[in-house]
């Protein structure tokens, strides 16, 4: 059973940074896909990053420029470096892994972007 926490979040005011990292109990090198997902109150589920098992990335638009997606397949962790944070940020970022015959998700974690 493949483990995905997260770590990493917390308050930041705008201009700011964070870094989440997303720790699996498995081999990350072996999802053919991971990354993270974004929720913010009342709204939907957004795709924040996600990086492509060959390594290929991809964004969102509102991130692009700003966040960069990171894989440390020795260390089975994913980064997702956040930069000139803005309030719109402000959701619960979850990591998640896609294998042949599954997804896994992390339980997420509250970032805040506020002054």
């Amino acid at each position: 059973q493949v483990q995905l926490v997260e770590s990493g979040g917390g308050l930041v005011q705008p201009g700011g940074s964070l870094r989440l990292i997303c720790a699996a109990s498995g081999s990350i090198f072996s999802f053919n896909a991971v990354g993270w997902y974004r929720q913010a109150p009342g709204k939907e589920r957004e795709l924040v990053a996600v990086i492509i098992r060959g390594g290929s990335t991809n964004y969102a638009d509102s991130v692009k420029g700003r966040f960069t997606i990171s894989r440390d397949n020795a260390k089975n962790t994913v980064a997702l470096q956040m930069n000139s944070l803005k309030p719109e940020d402000t959701a619960v970022y979850s990591c998640y892994a896609v294998s042949i015959n599954r997804t896994y998700w992390g339980q997420g974690t509250q970032v805040t972007v506020s002054s």
